[in-house]
This record gives structure tokens, sequence and C-alpha cells, in this order.
């Protein structure tokens, strides 16, 4: 009997688990690695900031996931990969040998660069403690977060920003929300006109803007730019991007230049044929994307189909994401941007349309 460990309970292993146990094939000793029996959607998480889904209703139960696929849940964090001994370690010393491995375990927050970071806020992943932190600004009684810097101008920190500005506006209080950012301009990646509606958005809701310089350092219940400007912070929430798990620097694997493990057309390791990654933790070295959840998401089918191909010696299939994906942006209160190409539009319609599609992705997983 091989070992399939899956190490990581990440969008595209959520889907290997479904399906494994949609085929129920008993020649396999399954073992899942998570720090966290729940896993979170990150597609529904602005929408728990923003009090439209319960946490529970944005998480996916593993356990019960794992049991319907014949797997062994194992509660513990990945620490060291040997791919050469293949033998994967966690956090309690416990170690799991494997015939096939598959990383989905996310990334990390890249805040190393910017002083006192680390002792200021809270970075969106891992999505718990942000979440309890939030609740925590949400019952302060009387409020004393007077103004939250969300550091971090991508899709995920607009999101966010917009929020929990919709969430603040509800309550008989006066928080301002600040986004940040060191580009320029909001979302580069997207076209012009999303560009523009996603300002259009911002500006209505009275969400700040801080755009075009680096912050540099966090000191006296201050954000420090670049430039030599500041702004007051309460409370900082760090959404700028990823960083790579800094135990894959000894797992032998190739990485890319950023430390993300390089994979080929068929979601293996480019080095080491028994070890596939997917998600925000691995890098196509033909087709490199964006790390988003979109498509952590898509990698789901084909990872799952590659993984069952490693374990019975055939051939893997390569698998080319999509040039552009659908982006639907909430605005947190009813309203969503629709983006596609040069294409963008807004609407209520739009977030009916994200509602659907994440309930509809989420009701796969439920018992």
């Amino acid at each position: 009997m091989k070992r399939l460990v899956l190490a990581g309970g990440g969008h595209a292993h959520v889907e290997v688990l479904r399906r494994i146990g949609l085929g129920r094939r008993s020649d396999l000793d399954i073992v899942l690695v998570s720090p966290l029996p729940l896993t979170p959607y990150s597609g529904m998480l602005p929408g728990v900031v923003a009090g439209h889904y319960t946490v529970e209703e944005a998480c996916i139960d593993l356990v019960p996931l794992a049991r319907f696929a014949g797997a062994r849940f194992v509660h513990g964090r990945v620490t060291a990969i040997d791919a050469h001994g293949k033998i994967v370690q966690t956090d309690d010393g416990s170690e799991f040998s494997y015939d096939v491995l598959s990383i989905d375990t996310g990334s990390v927050p890249p805040r190393n660069a910017i002083a006192g970071a680390d002792a200021s806020g809270v970075s969106v992943k891992p999505v718990e403690p942000f979440l309890d932190a939030w609740q925590a600004v949400l019952d302060e009684r009387p409020p004393r977060t007077r103004c939250i810097a969300v550091v971090g101008a991508g899709a995920g920190g607009v999101e966010l920003a917009l929020a929990m500005r919709a969430r603040l506006r509800k309550m008989p209080r006066d928080t301002e929300v600040v986004l940040c950012g060191e580009s320029p301009d909001l979302l580069p990646s997207h076209s012009s006109s999303a560009r523009r509606r996603v300002r259009a958005a911002i500006a209505s809701r009275g969400v700040g803007l801080r755009l075009g310089h680096r912050v540099t350092r966090v000191a006296d219940g201050k954000l420090h730019f670049a430039n030599g400007t500041s702004i007051d912070a309460d409370w900082i929430v760090w959404a700028t991007g990823a960083a790579a798990p800094p135990w894959l620097r000894t797992s032998g694997l190739a990485l890319d230049p950023a430390g993300f493990v390089l994979t080929d057309a068929s979601l293996r390791s480019v080095s080491h044929p028994a070890v596939h990654a997917a998600g925000d933790v691995a890098t196509a070295q033909d087709h490199p994307h964006p790390k988003s959840g979109v498509y952590a998401v898509r990698q789901g089918p084909p990872l799952f189909a590659n993984l069952m191909h490693a374990l019975d010696g055939e051939t893997p299939r390569p698998w080319v994401p999509q040039p552009r994906t659908l982006a639907l942006l909430s605005t947190g209160d009813g309203v969503a941007i629709a983006s596609w190409g040069a294409f963008a539009v807004t609407g209520a319609w739009a977030w009916w349309w994200k509602d659907r599609i994440d309930r509809g992705f989420m009701g796969r997983y439920r018992p």
C-alpha cells in the first residue's frame, strides 16, 4: 500500500480529498497534515469581516472531509521536509514517510523588512488570529481604535478595507480606515476600467488612501513611509502579499528566487517527481500566475489527477492556467465590481453572483 501525504489543507487539497472520497480508493494510506481543522475559504473572508457570513460558513471542516476520503487527519504544522529521504516532519517532532507528497500549505506574511511590524497589528494570514483581533476591535467598549491602516493595496487589501468600513458604518462609532500601498495605483494588474471603479468605490465609502510610498517602519502608533511622512494607526492589518515558508529552504526541493516550490506543467517539483505543490506555496515554471485563491481552486482537479498518476506509475498530464480570470471584488455593502480583461462593471447583481459562486463552492465540501 502506497502512502500519499497531503501537507496543508489549502484550496487545492480540499478538492483532492473530495475526489478521492468519490472514487473510494482502498489501496492508499492517506495522511493529511494541517495546523487547523477548519480551513478558511479566502473568497469569503471579506464577507466574514463585513458581517455577511459567520466564520463557520466561510470555513471547510477538514476532519469529516478527511474521513470521507479515508484519510488520517494529523493536527500539526509542517516544519521540515526531506525530499531526498521522502520524510515530512511536524512541529511536535512526528515524522511521516511518503511515496508521493503534495504541498498546499499556503504562504506566510512578508513583513520582515518593515521595522516594528512583528510587534504591531496583525497579518491577514493566518486567518484565525486575524479574525479574533478584528472581533476584539468590534467589541471595544468604549471604542478605542480611531484609525485602522490596511497595508497592501492588492485585491485582498482593497476588499478588506471596504469590508471593514462597511461593518464599522453600521455601528455607533467613528473609526477611520486607510488603505496603504507601495504602488502608485490600485490593482496594477487589473484594467484601467476596473481601477477606476475601485477608486470610485473607495472614495464614495470614505476609505482613505495612501499610495505610492513604501512603509518602512512602525513606531509610536504611527506608520512611517519612505518619503518621510507618517500617519496615525491604532491598529494595523498587514495584507502585503505572500512569502515562502522558511522551512522550504532546507527541503532539498528546487525553489524559485523567492523561495517557493518550483513546479512543472503537471504541478510536480522540477527536481523531485514524487513531490507536487499547488496554491501560494508553488510557482509554475512555464506558466507563472498571481498567487491567488482562484488559481488554487482551479488546480484542485489537475492536482488530483496527477497525484493518482504518480501513485499508479503513469505519465502526468500538463495543466495550463487560464490567461485571464473573472475577478469579483466585494465592496462590503452588497455591491461588487466584476472585472474580466478590459471589461469592468459595478452592481448589486455582481455581489449576488459572487455570493452564489462562493456558497456553491463551499457546498461541495459540506457533509
